[in-house]
């Protein structure tokens, strides 16, 4: 195969399951110059977990490594402190440096899992962003619109209902943009919702006399909610280094319509292995479950190895498809404040027992169905106090803990206590 064909064909599989690549054209022209190509990805460590909704772009990343090429990964520890508003309906939070360092250094070592360590570059963009004084920043926004600004969707949307946008908001695609004009990025990889941000990134490298890189978005995978993008924030997500049992349990509570699109994204599969997932799925029945089964043990397999992957499925079937409960049930007195008088106060239970991640998260779950004492399914967000000493709380279907006698401070559970 001539250079011409063998560029083509490296494109055609950099490009697998890409969402947008843009311009089309240019990244075979650039793979063609023989050269190890630059290849951004930004993540903003607004939270200590990487997801499997990460995992997609980082795994992208690491087919162009596995290539030859370059990762350039940018820990946003300035831009995190904005953060993204892609997306969003309302303007969030800025967050304090050192919460965002301590998220930064715990993402970096779960990056590593999925990176190869031979051609990759770790930087920080706080090195470029924080030493940028007025006439930079002023440089920077000189180069764009309001205008342009508000062509972005959530922007427009957010204008159009008088809904407050700070400036603030305006500058993070722009400082976003700076950072591969900072790195030289001949490409830049993000989710789809991200394609905004990297085509700021083109004009601005144009402004800046560089030549504009390729954009290249994934599709989002869709969280366990079925609905949402996979996030931290609504708890709908799996984390990369989740224990293997809670991981294929989590898997396994995707819906059935979602096999296929995990099957692609998270699991890697072929294209023949897609589509027979896909037509499994779609058929419904016991064969849909076993498609979302060979799916989950994939992903498992991907993180934790084969024998994490047998072991968690072992787990899950001994739990839920005969019933059982686990061997080892932790133990836990309830969380002061989750007792009024002779009820419980489940939203402030669940979360002081570490069950969920927060008193909304709970809510949302127990609405859903989600929450279960001695298998029966609750309802309402108080109980008797008398119907939950002794019993088995359980949330989801990996997470249970025996809820001891009276109330004390919400702690850790113990690990004493048997099924």
């Amino acid at each position: 195969m001539g250079k011409q064909g063998s560029s083509l064909s490296e494109a055609r599989a950099l490009a697998r399951h890409a969402e947008h690549v843009v311009p089309a054209e240019e990244l075979e022209a650039r793979l063609g110059e023989g050269r190890p190509l630059r290849v951004k990805l930004g993540v903003d460590p607004t939270v200590g977990d990487i997801t499997l909704g990460w995992a997609v772009p980082l795994r992208k990343l690491r087919a162009f490594q596995d290539q030859g090429h370059t990762a350039v990964l940018i820990m946003g520890d300035f831009t995190a402190r904005i953060g993204d508003p892609s997306g969003k309906s309302a303007t969030r939070p800025q967050l304090p440096p050192e919460v965002v360092r301590a998220n930064a250094e715990a993402c970096v070592a779960q990056l590593l899992d999925i990176l190869s360590v031979d051609n990759l570059e770790v930087r920080y963009n706080s090195e470029w962003l924080e030493p940028m004084d007025l006439t930079g920043v002023l440089e920077l926004t000189a180069s764009y619109t309001v205008a342009q600004m508000l062509e972005r969707e959530d922007f427009s949307k957010r204008y159009g209902a008088h809904q407050p946008i700070s400036v603030s908001e305006f500058l993070y695609p722009l400082l976003q943009g700076y950072d591969s004009i900072a790195v030289d990025a001949d490409v830049e990889l993000g989710g789809s919702d991200q394609l905004f941000n990297l085509l700021v990134a083109r004009d601005l490298q144009k402004a800046y006399g560089r030549r504009p890189q390729i954009a290249m978005t994934m599709p989002l995978l869709v969280g366990l909610d079925g609905t949402n993008k996979m996030s931290q924030s609504l708890g709908n997500y799996v984390a990369i280094r989740d224990a293997p049992e809670d991981m294929f349990g989590k898997l396994m509570s995707v819906p059935d319509r979602l096999t296929g699109n995990y099957a692609a994204l998270a699991a890697g599969f072929d294209d023949d292995s897609i589509e027979a997932a896909e037509a499994a799925a779609a058929r419904g029945g016991p064969g849909a479950g076993d498609a979302k089964r060979r799916v989950a043990r994939a992903i498992v397999e991907l993180y934790h190895g084969r024998a994490g992957a047998e072991a968690a499925e072992a787990a899950f079937d001994a739990t839920f498809k005969r019933h059982e409960l686990p061997e080892e049930i932790p133990a836990a007195r309830l969380p002061e404040d989750s007792v009024k008088g002779d009820d419980v106060y489940l939203p402030a239970a669940l979360a002081g027992l570490g069950l969920t991640s927060s008193r909304g998260e709970a809510k949302k779950l127990i609405a859903g169905g989600g929450v279960r004492l001695d298998g029966v399914r609750l309802e309402a967000e108080n109980i008797a106090l008398s119907e939950v000493a002794g019993a088995v709380l359980q949330v989801g279907r990996r997470r249970f803990v025996r809820i001891a006698a009276g109330a004390g401070r919400a702690g850790p559970p113990t690990r004493h206590d048997r099924a």
